[in-house]
């Protein structure tokens, strides 16, 4: 083996496992960790401040591999550094269940901060984690105790500036001055296509110091140039940070150096061969020479010396502030979130109809005060949501408040709900119309693989928003929505559903939860005379009866039901032996038991009618190929709400029609 100097044999020792690995599952990314492995290097062994014994320590550093190809980075990382990452699972990089799957996925107790893959994400998230930080530390510090200290770094790639998530995010960090953040972009000018000059010229540099960033160029593989760097980034308070390192993808290989052929695909094995002879190294695979191992085990000593530091700085904080230490183990327990039914709003029919996103809005606003970790905004429609908190103040680059205005950048805003999240303390919420979901699905996506726990105020959720017309008007996004894994979906039929709906989602711990909400006004459905709102627990109820064996169930969600409840009372009228199932959320109703699915949709009636202004697609699992349903399978229009719903056949005429016609069949 050839000699070489310590940093050089911990730096190969990256490069050489990153591709032994990708060879071994014939499958991935080898370029990018060789390529980058000295200024990771860098950040891991003289600046990350963590704990391989205890990722869950609160004021650790934030480490994101936005860049998630080259996850074999950020796992031979985790091994050498001493967290739960073994050898065994490097060698089964990309196998069937493995903790070390193609792209990063969230597994704090293996150290692996957040999902990232899709391009972009990781960067967002990033962004959303400063916010977290600084909303954390100025809630929590004072004066001789920072409790709330870390960076949050992350590595991202040329992909990462090219797509236009990157762009929203980078924007927000420089007009919010978050100079917790620090980026190292890895430079190396090769993309699948090839170079990237076929698509991509711009002067990076120049974007985001216009976007307020504080901009360094270096040398990837100067060691010297990354530190000074990092340590002048860590200087810089007031703006977030990038690192332009120029970095060579698939650096030290013979033939696949600076090519576009180290980007997805193993090197091969002769390759392999002719790169370990390049850099002096043994051919046996998976070696880990013992004083790389011991220099990088150091990290195991002085994490746990780091922590101890902070947690006895925080025995001394809960003495001198005892009220804050409380809270601090609190928002960690998530237990104030879990128990706000006392202080939800409740609202009579006497006080005539209200929109549920305005119910929303006061709902927020009545349980605020008893959920500090409740931190939220809208993507530039603050009003049109009702997501504002009225007693608190907005969060800018001199106070970390609770009022986060995300401008019109809704894929930005949903990365950074998601990074919020990651801190395991906050509960962050973001609003946008219905319909612009569309521009946040991917980060929703995340969320849902994350399983944080982060709440969407979808607002102006049918045609029912009017005279905005048929661009602004939602009509396959329920569908959608509901056929994404780990999405709960609720569409509240009234205010105090609403509210019931808030609850649930404050409690919902293992995943998002979007709420729909209407722009029109909705009757408060009598409960005195129908079921409690409550069932919105369970997801579907049943909310009229009359008859304990009914002919024909009526099925409807969100401002559908007040429209089915009075046909069913024309229904009930007329003799007809009917029940009104309120099917609120299809992934709560799902997951209750047989027996009670069965009782709410008895098996044996067949004859369904489910009535719900979007796409029929998604109903069709509950009315069967025997039933029917009133939805929309166009575009909408613009006109009045109630002209477009008695056109499109939202009337009470239309579906007592189609219920009678059901019956006879």
């Amino acid at each position: 083996m050839k000699k070489m100097n310590l940093d050089e044999l911990c730096i190969n020792t990256i490069r050489m496992l990153s591709a032994d690995a990708v060879q071994k599952a014939n499958s991935g990314h080898p370029g990018m960790p060789m390529g980058d492995a000295a200024m990771a290097y860098v950040l891991w062994t003289r600046f990350l401040k963590h704990n391989p014994k205890n990722p869950f320590w609160q004021n650790r550093d934030r480490f994101v591999l936005s860049a998630g190809h080259g996850s074999m980075l950020l796992y031979s990382l985790l091994h050498l550094t001493g967290h739960r990452i073994s050898l065994k699972d490097i060698k089964n990089f990309r196998q069937w269940e493995s903790t070390t799957p193609g792209h990063p996925e969230y597994c704090l107790r293996c150290g692996i901060e957040t999902t990232t893959g899709p391009l972009g994400q990781g960067f967002g998230t990033g962004v959303g984690m400063a916010i977290g930080q600084r909303y954390l530390a100025d809630m929590f510090n004072r004066p001789g105790h920072k409790i709330v200290d870390y960076f949050i770094y992350a590595i991202t790639s040329d992909g990462d500036m090219m797509e236009g998530i990157s762009s929203e995010a980078a924007s927000l960090a420089g007009h919010l001055g978050l100079g917790k953040l620090i980026y190292l972009y890895s430079d190396n000018k090769i993309s699948i296509d090839g170079p990237t000059n076929l698509s991509f010229t711009e002067n990076v540099g120049a974007r985001f110091r216009a976007y307020k960033w504080h901009v360094q160029k270096v040398d990837g593989n100067d060691l010297k140039q990354v530190e000074t760097a990092i340590r002048r980034a860590q200087k810089e308070i007031k703006r977030p940070s990038l690192i332009i390192a120029r970095t060579h993808i698939g650096y030290g290989s013979p033939n696949k150096h600076d090519t576009a052929d180290a980007h997805g695909a193993p090197l091969g094995q002769e390759e392999l061969k002719l790169t370990k002879e390049q850099f002096g190294w043994p051919q046996k695979k998976f070696h880990i020479p013992k004083k790389a191992l011991l220099h990088f085990r150091t990290a195991v000593a002085a994490g746990n010396k780091t922590e101890n530091a902070w947690q006895n700085m925080f025995k001394k904080y809960k003495k001198h502030y005892p009220s804050l230490a409380k809270q601090w183990n609190m928002m960690k327990k998530g237990d104030q979130a879990r128990s706000v039914r006392k202080y939800l709003p409740v609202f009579k029919p006497a006080d005539g109809p209200l929109a549920t996103r305005s119910a929303s809005g006061k709902v927020l606003n009545n349980i605020a005060d008893h959920v500090p970790q409740l931190i939220g905004g809208s993507a530039d429609l603050t009003p049109s949501n009702n997501t504002y908190l009225k007693n608190y103040p907005n969060f800018n680059k001199k106070k970390g408040g609770r009022n986060l205005h995300f401008g019109v950048r809704e894929h930005g805003m949903g990365a950074a709900l998601n990074g919020m999240a990651l801190s395991n303390m906050l509960i962050p919420y973001g609003g946008t119309f219905l319909i612009f979901s569309d521009y946040m699905r991917p980060a929703i996506r995340i969320a849902a693989l994350l399983e944080t726990q982060v709440i969407y105020v979808f607002t102006h959720d049918s045609v029912g928003l009017g005279e905005d017309g048929p661009t602004h008007q939602p009509i396959g996004h329920l569908t959608s929505l509901r056929a994404m894994p780990g999405l709960t979906v609720i569409r509240p039929a009234d205010a105090n559903e609403t509210a019931v709906a808030w609850e649930i989602a404050l409690g919902h711990t293992n995943g998002p939860v979007a709420l729909i909400l209407t722009r029109q006004k909705l009757p408060v459905i009598d409960r005195k005379k129908y079921a409690s709102a409550s069932g919105v627990k369970k997801g579907g109820y049943i909310l009229a009866d009359s008859g304990k064996k009914p002919e024909l169930v009526l099925i409807a969600s969100g401002s559908e039901v007040p429209l089915a409840l009075a046909a069913f009372e024309q229904l009930a009228v007329e003799g007809k032996k009917v029940r009104l199932v309120n099917l609120a959320s299809f992934e709560l109703f799902d997951k209750q038991s047989t027996g009670y699915k069965n009782s709410v949709l008895p098996p044996a009636v067949e004859k369904r009618l489910a009535i719900e202004a979007a796409s029929s697609l998604s109903m069709y699992k509950y009315v069967g190929l025997k039933g029917d349903v009133v939805g929309i399978d166009r575009f909408g229009a613009s006109a009045p709400a109630s002209v477009i719903f008695s056109n499109l056949g939202f009337t009470v005429h239309n579906i007592v029609k189609r219920a009678d016609r059901l019956l006879k069949s």
